[in-house]
């Protein structure tokens, strides 16, 4: 089983289609599409390399 992270807004974010990418001057900040908080980067890039089979 891949990465998950759940949302403080209740959204489970599990693929790459569930974050906002928001391209920063030193790094890249990834973010829920429902709510827009913020995801850990750790957790996001790995989540960034999960596809839907």
């Amino acid at each position: 089983m891949g990465a998950t992270h759940r949302c403080i807004c209740g959204a489970t974010l599990r693929y790459k289609q569930d974050l906002d990418r928001e391209r920063g001057t030193v790094s890249s900040t990834w973010k829920c599409t429902d709510c827009g908080t913020p995801v850990p980067g750790v957790i996001a890039e790995r989540i960034s390399h999960q596809h839907p089979s």
